[in-house]
């Protein structure tokens, strides 16, 4: 539980359950032990549902393993041409032997290639993507990605010199329609 329940259970709920317990133990007063009942119940109800919401709420934590696939342009940041543009020129994919490749394509033609390798590291509980890829790099793969988790994923936001923020998303590159 968080700082304010902590403050709450110590200052509060503890001091006013050994009043009521008290009280109950030397008077037998039934509102009392119900009053006592009731706050208990209703904490461990509390508790039980912050267990039980807890995987619908908390973020992905990253680990290395999570990485690997395949990655397009996420086109759900921004709408229009630009963006299928790039949609349909820029993938990339991680590779179980820690490969990057980066792909600038005619749509479904790779022309040409990009290479590197990965590492993470943990500086918190989830891992961050360290790129070093072999020079000269195309200008998306210039920098690491910054890396922002969501309930059920992650996706990756590049910067670059030319077109700012560079979105990608795990996923199978798929023709648009025109």
């Amino acid at each position: 539980m968080g700082f304010g329940f902590n403050l709450l259970f110590a200052f509060i709920l503890m001091p006013f359950s050994i009043i009521l317990f008290i009280t109950w133990a030397f008077t037998k007063s039934k509102l009392a032990m119900k009053i006592l009942k009731s706050i208990w119940i209703t904490i461990g109800l509390l508790v039980l549902l912050v267990i039980i919401s807890a995987p619908f709420v908390e973020k992905i934590e990253l680990n290395k393993q999570d990485f690997y696939g395949e990655y397009i342009i996420d086109r759900d940041f921004f709408k229009g041409e630009q963006t299928n543009w790039q949609y349909n020129r820029y993938r990339f994919e991680i590779t179980e032997d820690d490969s990057i490749f980066f792909h600038v394509t005619d749509k479904d033609r790779i022309i040409k290639t990009y290479k590197g390798i990965i590492s993470t590291v943990k500086p918190y509980n989830s891992h961050r993507l360290i790129l070093d890829m072999d020079q000269p790099t195309h200008h998306i793969m210039s920098g690491n990605p910054t890396i922002y988790r969501e309930i059920w994923g992650f996706y990756m936001e590049f910067h670059s010199p030319k077109f700012r923020n560079v979105f990608f998303r795990k996923g199978e590159w798929k023709e648009i329609g025109a």
